[in-house]
């Protein structure tokens, strides 16, 4: 097992707890989902709790999941990002979701479980041991947003280091839409590897699949990501 390097979180924590006051953004960290599912209803009310953190679906406890909201100095939630630790045991991370991807759907009621599919990677095939899971990353739109503010880098990592601190996890996960990782998602949020044509996902009806890349790192990845300057990511990703 890695140690935590305390010098890494306490770096990090003071650096984006000095642009979160500069961005009037106040964290939150909760455990109770059906807290997080009224939350999502106010401040995304056209979208539905995703499948993997559903807790009518799976036991969701403050040792395996967590959420977090970021709300504007109004108080309006502006940006939900969540955690859970995944229960592959023995299994790879490819074996894994080969055996279980239909139950990390994205947000969309006209799925087609059956024709969609997971492909396993090279990568997925390697990683062994305890797995986060990450999912849910949101960022209000609008004119006041933090959208193109270069805030996607210190949110998502954030993500990373309640990770650290609460599971300090082998390896850390995430499925993302082609579309949205051709737009940097995955390196403004910090993940270090992403593996394409990873899901297709079919809507019934429809022959265009809903092509899906897989995000992750493992631990050591983690923390170098932490130790990188942020106020240098944010001011390159506005």
């Amino acid at each position: 097992m890695t140690l935590i390097k305390m010098q890494t979180g306490d770096r990090f924590v003071a650096n984006s707890a000095e642009i979160f006051q500069r961005y009037g953004v106040t964290l939150e960290v909760g455990y109770d989902f059906e807290e997080y599912r009224s939350l999502l209803k106010e401040a995304r009310p056209d979208h539905e709790l995703g499948a993997p953190y559903d807790p009518r679906l799976r036991e969701m406890t403050a040792q395996n999941a967590l959420w977090i909201v970021g709300r504007n100095t109004a108080g309006k939630v502006v940006h939900t990002q969540a955690l859970r630790m995944l229960e592959n045991h023995s299994l790879s991370v490819g074996e894994y979701f080969t055996r279980r991807f239909r139950e990390y759907p994205p947000s969309v009621r006209t799925l087609d479980l059956e024709r969609s599919r997971f492909r396993a990677g090279p990568g997925a095939m390697r990683m062994f041991g305890s797995v986060a899971y990450h999912g849910e990353f949101w960022i209000a739109p609008g004119a006041e947003s933090l959208r193109g503010q270069g805030m996607s880098c210190v949110l998502g990592r954030y993500g990373f280091f309640e990770a650290i601190q609460h599971w300090d996890p082998d390896h850390i996960v995430a499925f993302m839409a082609k579309g949205i990782a051709f737009k940097g998602l995955a390196e403004r949020t910090g993940w270090m590897h992403t593996q394409p044509g990873a899901l297709r996902w079919f809507l019934k009806g429809n022959d265009v699949p809903i092509e899906g890349f897989m995000a992750y790192m493992d631990r050591e990845d983690l923390h170098y990501v932490l130790e990188l300057p942020l106020n240098d990511l944010v001011e390159m990703a506005a």
